[in-house]
């Protein structure tokens, strides 16, 4: 291994840099490069030191400012000049983030790694939207799925395995194919009424939740122009929303305190 330099792949959680780990912000602070994500939020970006060398590696659909075998090699480039390289990600490395690419590639090129968790947008977004993931009586388990394949080849999900009322499944980049993967749910044989929620921007200020049913979802999120990244909430868990509903995103807190200064003037 190259004692010299160490890799640190970093789980940034959903934007809000008070859910960053105190282990993130100290190796942010310390770090010789920062090579970045698109999901890393502007508040976090701007705890990075003016010393530090930054480079933007951000994907979106379809379009990747560096595709994930350039990224690969660009780590190993930069372990070879630097001692302290940060690899900042949305969410959690380890979740639908590649780090584990990221690393494999890391170890045959004989690089030293370390991996950070973030807090994944499965238990950030549905949190700040009021949804348990389990709850006694009406989820025992998690399924958690990508909504987005390889080359956008057709989804091969076991949708029978999928289609369990007892559990609680979170779809992330599924916005694309939403409307494919509702119709199999239900073809499967879980039930069009069952509770389904959409999270766009979840956990940040800008935050939007849509609480309907399976077979509505994907034409409401559809009109009312949810944009990525949108997460997926399917299970009778999601009824329980309106009780929890404890998070009021900046917009909506700037609306209320503007109805509040029309009705006193």
């Amino acid at each position: 291994m190259n004692n010299k330099s160490c890799v640190y792949l970093v789980g940034t959680g959903p934007g809000d840099p008070e859910l960053l780990t105190v282990k993130a912000l100290r190796l942010i602070k310390q770090a010789d490069v920062i090579v970045y994500d698109r999901l890393v939020s502007e508040p976090i970006l701007d705890m990075i030191p003016s010393g530090s060398s930054r480079i933007f590696v951000g994907k979106a659909t379809d379009h990747h400012t560096l595709p994930q075998e350039e990224i690969n090699a660009l780590l190993v480039k930069m372990a070879h000049k630097a001692r302290t390289i940060v690899r900042l990600k949305g969410g959690d490395p380890l979740v639908f983030g590649r780090g584990s690419e990221e690393a494999t590639f890391l170890a045959r090129h004989n690089i030293r790694f370390e991996i950070v968790p973030g807090v994944t947008a499965a238990t950030a977004a549905t949190t700040y939207a009021g949804i348990p993931m389990t709850h006694r009586g009406l989820a025992a388990g998690v399924q958690i799925i990508t909504g987005h394949s390889r080359n956008n080849l057709e989804l091969q999900h076991e949708w029978e395995k999928l289609a369990n009322p007892d559990t609680t499944i979170v779809v992330y980049m599924g916005l694309a194919n939403i409307r494919y993967i509702t119709r199999k749910l239900i073809e499967a044989g879980l039930s069009a009424n069952t509770p389904a929620a959409a999270i766009q921007d979840g956990a940040t200020p800008h935050q939007r939740r849509l609480i309907t049913t399976l077979a509505a979802l994907a034409d409401e999120t559809l009109q009312q122009r949810f944009q990525p990244p949108v997460l997926f909430v399917i299970g009778k868990v999601v009824a329980l929303a309106e009780q929890m509903d404890w998070y009021l995103p900046a917009a909506q807190q700037a609306d209320q305190k503007a109805a509040r200064e029309h009705h006193v003037s």
